[in-house]
């Protein structure tokens, strides 16, 4: 008879995890000032085109140069990060790609090669220093249907069930809001621990993917569809999963500006 598995037998290696968190690109109401006196939902900017541009070559370079595969993404269910992820999406799913193309406009795409979900939890901060025109019936009027069919046709995986059922609460605090991103980035990954993630979200959530994970450091700015990199190691036991600690690749890389949180402290910034 074969003897039984030590109960402190070591984990075996079994392969790393990569998690991409990228921001938005460029919203309108940062170029076109008097969009808002317009706009029918001022909360909720869509992107110029420079911001498709932007997301498309993103999607370009995650695929080109990064050296692992994307199999699976999650977005914030605002517009911004919608037509971000279908140009992300589209570029990393191309085929034959034209190396001239610069959105995802006539883009042949391969839809197997990744699933697309909203998440609630990759929300923006619901708070008055990242909302500038709230909702005054505090009704945000996400459409689910009409988001999805945004995406690229074929890619979205409606069986995957949201972490966050529903929205966070309006004026959530900043320190709640820096929880949440730190949260949600972990329990997505524990979710498909099997699978590379890419996070479309916000620029505080791409801060908080650094600084959560980067002890003793604050960062203060995060460029247009600028993404960090994270990476664990996932070991495993019959029948069980076990997950490192996330480490933070390329922490400097251009778009991400980060100090010293003592730094802050001190009154440095």
């Amino acid at each position: 008879m074969a003897s039984a598995v030590a109960a402190d037998a070591p984990l075996k290696p079994l392969r790393q995890q990569y998690v991409v968190v990228m921001r938005h690109g460029d919203r309108i109401d940062n170029f076109e000032p008097l969009w808002v006196s317009t706009a029918a939902r001022p909360w909720d900017p869509p992107l110029i085109q420079d911001g498709r541009v932007r997301a498309f070559c993103a999607g370009r370079k995650i695929r080109t140069q990064l050296g692992f595969p994307i199999h699976r993404a999650f977005v914030s269910p605002f517009l911004r990060c919608i037509q971000t992820a279908a140009e992300v999406v589209s570029a990393l799913c191309a085929v034959d790609d034209d190396p001239n193309a610069t959105n995802s406009d006539g883009v042949s795409i391969d839809p197997s090669k990744l699933k697309v979900s909203i998440e609630y939890g990759l929300c923006e901060m619901l708070n008055r220093e990242a909302i500038r025109i709230p909702p005054k019936d505090g009704e945000w009027g996400f459409n689910l249907s009409e988001l999805e069919s945004m995406l690229p046709e074929g890619t979205l995986d409606h069986t995957v069930e949201r972490v966050y059922k529903e929205l966070p609460q309006w004026e959530e605090t900043v320190l709640g809001a820096r929880n949440r991103y730190a949260q949600i980035i972990k329990e997505l990954a524990d979710k498909h621990p099997s699978e590379n993630l890419l996070l479309v979200t916000h620029a505080e959530g791409v801060g908080v993917a650094v600084s959560a994970f980067l002890e003793g450091i604050t960062v203060y700015e995060v460029d247009y569809c600028t993404f960090a990199q994270l990476r664990r190691s996932i070991s495993s036991q019959e029948p069980s999963l076990a997950a490192g600690e996330f480490e933070v690749l390329n922490p400097g890389q251009t778009g991400i500006r980060y100090m010293p949180s003592s730094s802050i402290a001190d009154g440095a910034i």
